[in-house]
This record gives structure tokens, C-alpha cells and sequence, in this order.
């Protein structure tokens, strides 16, 4: 995308909401930060409780729901310190709950107006279609629904940094779908993947997960599934566009698992919650490691590698 990535583990949307802390979370070691994810309008967090730990799985239920100050609110605050951060800064868009998503001019023009607050000041802007805590958003993965959203915010700023936010919960015939609006709307990329709605397999049990009810399940037991997605999104688009593998990245040998199948970036959320802040500077010094074992110049030519020929020390 033009931009210079300190290390290729970022922090995944969805921690720091309202850009709060973006120094103090790039001072971790992170590579790059992706803040909201925010709406046109201010909006308060779905019911408590809407956030559960798995321990046994590492893993996170949650089901916010986009809680956040307003795009033009946060975007103003990122203003203010976007000098200090020192890593690339992406913002993540999303749906006001209010607007109808069954009205889809309304949710475009919701959606437009989140972009032009925060596009000026985000180095990338990532379009998310894919929260499941959000009603009927998922809709707006859809063949038609996508590309009339992704060419309305392309048109707005064909210059800018554009990737949209795939579930991975998509069959194969509507990732086949999306990624064809993807090439068509030449935007930046792809981040795979969200939240899953999946519950298997699980360590936690049973009844305790139903207990909990509905919301995204994230941590390791998504890795299997974005591996898969990154992998498939890459073999579609070919090497041109953007690929940010998220799900399941605890350690460094997730992190190139995840760039061996396709990905230039990868993200993490929950494996921050369960590893510690130190996780970031782990992982990055793993790539390292990794990179040196290979005999190559630089992670990106790791990219796509997709060999399990490599050592890394886990530690």
C-alpha cells in the first residue's frame, strides 16, 4: 500500500475503539494499529453482559455491537496525536445500529459518512461488513450490496487505502463472490477474517458456551478457518492486492502460518488479552528469527511461501 510496516503483527480492531491509546499500544511493539471500529453516529455497546473469556480455549465471545464515540469524534482525537503514534494507522468503519440495513442507500450514506471523517486521517481505512453483532450486517457481504458500498467509498477518494473485512463464516460460493468485487472495485484488499459464529471444536463446556448465547467467537479456535480463508483469498486475487490475515495469532509460528498462506500483515485481539502485553515483542522477534532461518531479506518473501520447511523457536 505505499506504507513502510515496522514489523507485519498488528492490533487488531475492535480493542481501542475510540482511539484512546494508540501510543501506548504501539509502544507494545505492535507494527501497525487498526482502531475502531466506528460509526456515523455515537452509539452505546448492545446489553451487558456482551464480552466473555473461554480460558480453556483462549478464546473471546463478544457481542459489543460497535460501541464507540462517532467517526468524526474519534477521527479528531487521532488528529490531535497522530504525529506520536510512529506505526502505520488503520481505522475500521461499520453500520450505525439505527440505520435500517434492509435501506441500502441508507447504509451507503452511513458508511460515506464514516469515511470522510476518518479518511484523512487513517493511513488505510478498513470496511467492516462482517460483525455479527450487528443486525442484518452481514448482508452487506452480498454480490451487490458490496460493490455498490465498496464503489460509492472508492469514488469518494479513489486514492485511498480501501480493505474490506471479510467473515469467515462466507461458503465457498459467496467468498467466490465477494472476492470478484474486490478485483472489480480495485480496492486495496482484504482482511480475513472477523468473528466466527461457529462453536465447535471446543474445549469449554457445552453448556457453559450456550450459556452465553449469542456473539463472535475469536482466539485459536478460528486459526484453522482464516488460515483456509487467507489462503483461498490469495490464490483469487493473485499477489497485487493486500491480504491482513486475523484469528487465532498467540505466537510467532501463527503469525507465518498465517504469511506463508498468503497474508503481508497479520493482526491480533484476543491473543493480546491472553498473552500479555509483552506478546507483541515476542511474536515480532519470532518473524525475525524466522526470517534469518530462511535465508531470505525480508518476511515478504515469505509471503505465500506455504512450506512447513521452517524453524522457529517458539519462545
Amino acid at each position: 500500500m505505499g506504507l513502510t510496516f515496522p514489523s507485519p503483527l498488528g492490533l487488531a480492531a475492535g480493542f481501542d475503539k475510540n482511539a484512546l491509546r494508540p501510543r501506548a499500544l504501539a509502544a507494545l511493539g505492535f507494527g501497525h494499529l487498526e482502531l475502531g471500529t466506528v460509526t456515523a453516529r455515537a452509539q452505546l455497546a448492545n446489553p451487558r453482559p456482551n464480552l466473555f473469556r473461554l480460558p480453556a480455549d483462549h478464546a473471546l465471545i463478544n457481542r459489543l455491537g460497535f460501541p464507540n464515540q462517532g467517526a468524526e469524534i474519534v477521527a479528531h482525537r487521532l488528529l490531535e496525536r497522530r504525529d506520536r503514534i510512529g506505526v502505520p494507522i488503520g481505522v475500521s468503519i461499520g453500520k450505525t445500529r439505527a440505520v435500517t440495513a434492509d435501506v441500502l442507500d441508507a447504509v451507503i450514506a452511513d458508511y460515506v459518512m464514516s469515511f470522510d471523517a476518518v479518511r484523512p486521517v487513517a493511513d488505510f481505512v478498513v470496511v467492516n461488513v462482517s460483525s455479527p453483532n450487528t443486525v442484518g450486517l452481514r448482508a452487506m457481504q452480498a454480490r451487490d450490496h458490496a460493490f455498490a458500498l465498496l464503489k460509492a467509498l472508492r469514488s469518494r477518494d479513489p486514492s485511498a487505502r480501501l480493505l474490506v473485512k471479510i467473515a469467515p463464516d462466507l461458503d465457498e460460493a459467496q467468498l467466490e463472490e465477494l472476492l470478484g468485487v474486490v478485483s472489480e472495485t480495485e480496492i486495496a484488499g482484504v482482511v480475513a477474517t472477523n468473528t466466527t459464529l461457529s462453536r465447535a471444536p471446543l474445549r469449554t463446556p457445552d453448556r457453559r458456551v450456550a450459556a452465553i448465547g449469542a456473539g463472535g467467537l475469536s482466539g485459536p479456535p478460528l486459526r484453522a478457518r482464516a488460515l483456509s480463508v487467507v489462503r483461498r483469498v490469495r490464490a483469487r486475487l493473485g499477489p497485487a492486492p493486500v491480504v491482513i490475515g486475523v484469528g487465532g495469532v498467540e505466537r510467532a509460528e501463527h503469525a507465518l502460518a498465517l504469511i506463508r498462506a498468503g497474508a503481508n500483515l497479520v493482526q491480533m485481539y484476543t491473543g493480546l488479552v491472553y498473552e500479555g502485553p509483552g506478546a507483541p515483542g515476542r511474536v515480532a522477534r519470532g518473524l525475525l528469527r524466522a526470517v534469518d532461518s530462511a535465508r531470505v531479506s525480508s518476511i515478504g518473501e515469505l509471503v505465500g511461501a506455504d512450506r512447513a520447511d521452517s524453524v522457529i523457536d517458539p519462545s
